[in-house]
């Protein structure tokens, strides 16, 4: 057998693969012989069916399916030998003259390489990288959302803005019927709040969709419609009060202190405080990190400039699908996957310039940090080390499993790496500027 590579240029290459009788002969013929002893044939006994029998009946299938063999290992062997780093898969070529009945065979795949290049994460214009904060304003907040929480609920007569109602609204023509609880003072429209004053049990109140709740999927909720639905609604509905009550805040006393935080972790409102803002940075941390990720990320894809195998690429995604599709069809596939293939082949570099691996044992201590953190979600704030252990045995002994935990890991790599060398501009930010600023 021989294989050669021609070069068409740096981004494209034809593999040319000859193979003769003598490759695929005695291997051929091992399994007629098999065959032979294994035919059932009338006429003749077990085992004593002539061979040329055999060979006209089964030699063509056997050929052509150890002649398949052969190509493909020898073509896995001699890419993995020549160290070519290949995008999709080699393409075999058409050959009109092609013939199973000859003895010897030429096969010619295409091949679409991987282009050479350099990645610099110090890039022109310096990414911004959010520190969010949890301001005075909003630990207030939840401090008083949680007085709230775990208050007491006092049924009053007459309703106020500070109250809230519960009721049911509903609109005869989009058939709304959906019993809710409201508070009024988190009503966006101040006509909406006014409605409620004064009111009681049993009184019907008017309101109207447009602008009455902050979010769409707050008026979803209310309704029973669906996000889309309650898109750019404006219609009329009738809310029929059947509660009216009043929250009294909870002290903030031990009681409730080791409720929320475990027994004597907080000991004082300013304890309190303090804990909330540690916990809010650290899910902010998160999200900042995301964003980081994100934005550097779509800077690489910006400023890393490379040459793909483009023909190639959109003749492969025609070709490779379960059935194959048209020219026009693969060529919008490749637009709209040619920004991950980007990333991802500059994703590879920067882990192999980097040598940023993922190791069992990292992975396992990895999916222990994991699985503690989710028992803690659940109340489980302090878990032995063996039943960490066992949990993260039994989770790493899925496959799946390790594949999404190692994509995490590796995510945690390259966030780590960007944090030391791309070009970084601190920003301190709170969280609702934050998300004005990021989502508009």
């Amino acid at each position: 057998m021989n294989i050669s590579k021609e070069q068409i240029d740096n981004l494209n290459a034809v593999v040319k693969v000859a193979i003769t009788k003598e490759d695929y002969e005695d291997k051929v013929n091992e399994i007629l012989k098999n065959y032979r002893k294994q035919a059932n044939i009338p006429g003749f006994r077990k085992g004593q069916v002539p061979m040329g029998l055999i060979k006209k009946q089964y030699g063509k299938a056997v050929l052509v399916d150890e002649v398949n063999k052969l190509l493909q290992d020898n073509l896995n062997k001699f890419l993995t030998e020549e160290k070519l780093d290949v995008l999709g898969n080699p393409l075999p070529k058409q050959q009109e003259d092609f013939n199973w009945d000859n003895e010897s065979f030429d096969f010619e795949f295409e091949l679409g390489l991987a282009p050479d290049f350099d990645v610099n994460l110090k890039t022109k214009k310096a990414i911004t990288q959010y520190k969010i904060v949890a301001d005075q304003k909003m630990i207030d907040e939840q401090v008083e959302r949680i007085q709230k929480q775990y208050g007491k609920i006092v049924s009053k007569e007459e309703a106020s803005k500070t109250d809230e109602v519960t009721g049911t609204f509903t609109n005869e023509e989009k058939e709304i019927s959906k019993t809710t609880t409201v508070e009024i003072d988190k009503l966006k429209s101040k006509k909406a709040k006014d409605a409620f004053v004064g009111k009681k049990v049993g009184d019907v109140v008017t309101l109207n969709t447009k602008g009455l709740f902050e979010e769409d999927y707050m008026l979803a909720s209310a309704t029973g419609l669906s996000n889309e639905e309650v898109k750019d609604l404006k219609i009329d509905l009738t809310f029929t009060i059947e509660e009216i009550n009043e929250r009294e805040p909870a002290e903030l006393n031990q009681e409730l202190f080791d409720k929320l935080f475990g027994e004597n972790n907080v000991t004082s409102e300013e304890e309190m405080k303090n804990k909330i803002k540690e916990d809010s940075e650290k899910q902010f941390a998160q999200q900042a990190d995301q964003k980081l990720l994100n934005d550097v990320t779509e800077k690489l894809i910006e400023e890393t400039k490379f040459e793909l195998p483009t023909e190639f690429l959109k003749k492969w995604i025609q070709l490779s699908g379960e059935k194959e599709i048209s020219a026009e069809e693969a060529a919008k596939e490749y637009e709209k996957s040619e920004q991950g293939l980007r990333y991802q082949l500059i994703e590879g570099k920067l882990i192999k310039d980097n040598d940023l691996q993922v190791q069992f044992d990292e992975l396992k201590e990895f999916a222990k940090g994991f699985i503690k953190s989710q028992m803690a979600q659940y109340g489980h704030l302090d878990p032995q080390e063996e039943e960490l252990e066992n949990i993260a045995t039994r989770v790493l002994g899925n496959q799946d499993e390790v594949k999404r935990l190692s994509e995490q890991l590796m995510s945690q790599k390259l966030l780590d790496l960007y944090k030391e060398k791309a070009n970084l501009k601190e920003k301190e930010i709170s969280y609702e500027k934050f998300v004005k600023e990021v989502y508009g």
